[in-house]
């Protein structure tokens, strides 16, 4: 029996929410860009980021990301693409977290720091958390299925991207507002969102399996390095160490356990 469906009404409404959610996530900067309304995401960081900062490069990554999301939300949108399971499970959850990163964008240009927190955490957790209930199925789509490469890798790598920008929202805010306990010192609460973030990687990384997820958090952690290797050098080697060994221990639980599973077998 095939597990691919054809789309019911109320499924069909579903899947074109999920493919405007993808069209304002990605308007949004390009507007606010042209438009130079409000502040740019540089100018909304520059102020706080004496803590903790990522090379500007390093967002270049959006560029990738945007165009997986027009093609995750493109093809589940065609009438033609069967409801899988992942279709079916993701598509809210997915249609939360695009509205929330251009919802983001438009915070940041009104310098609404305290808000912009609650909008990238928000949207990390509405991806983060279904993929992970999910992470059975993940793990068993076929590298030949379509939902593993127009689905599974433009959302994890998302859920990725959003999971190093997020503490890093938090901690550039922090200091923004001059809020960062006195129990660590500036760079003792860089170090420890770096140490909490390459935690995550590699837990979530076990349970999903997928490079998508952890390659982008490596690209922002080596972008902190970058930024940070002559102002603050223990910080900027840190995240470098990390990055590497989050990619080497996301080789190691991909493909390794991968083929574990296929010996047990």
């Amino acid at each position: 029996m095939s597990a691919i469906e054809r789309p019911t009404p109320a499924q069909r409404t579903r899947r074109l929410v999920v493919l405007a959610a993808a069209v304002f996530a990605v308007v949004v900067p390009v507007v606010q860009n042209l438009g130079g309304l409000g502040l740019s995401q540089a100018e909304f960081a520059a102020d706080g980021n004496q803590t903790l900062q990522v090379a500007g490069y390093a967002f270049s990554i959006w560029g990738l990301i945007y165009l997986g999301l027009l093609t995750y939300a493109g093809r589940q949108a065609l009438p033609q693409t069967g409801e899988s399971v992942l279709i079916n499970r993701m598509g809210w959850p997915s249609a939360v977290a695009l509205f929330g990163i251009g919802m983001w964008i438009i915070a940041a240009a009104l310098n609404l720091k305290a808000a912009s927190v609650v909008i990238i955490f928000a949207s990390l957790l509405a991806l983060l958390v279904p993929l992970l209930a999910v992470a059975r199925t993940l793990r068993s789509t076929p590298l030949t299925s379509r939902d593993r490469w127009f689905l599974i890798w433009p959302l994890a790598a998302l859920a990725g991207w959003l999971t190093i920008a997020s503490p890093l929202n938090l901690i550039t805010t922090a200091t923004a507002f001059d809020a960062l306990p006195a129990v660590l010192s500036p760079t003792g609460w860089a170090i420890a969102a770096v140490a909490a973030i390459v935690l995550v990687g590699a837990t979530v990384t076990a349970s999903l399996r997928t490079l998508a997820y952890p390659l982008p958090i490596a690209w922002g952690l080596v972008g902190a390095f970058v930024a940070e290797q002559e102002r603050n050098p223990v910080l900027g080697f840190t995240a470098l160490g990390a990055a590497f060994l989050l990619v080497v221990a996301a080789v190691i639980l991909v493909f390794g356990l991968k083929r574990g599973i296929e010996r047990r077998r």
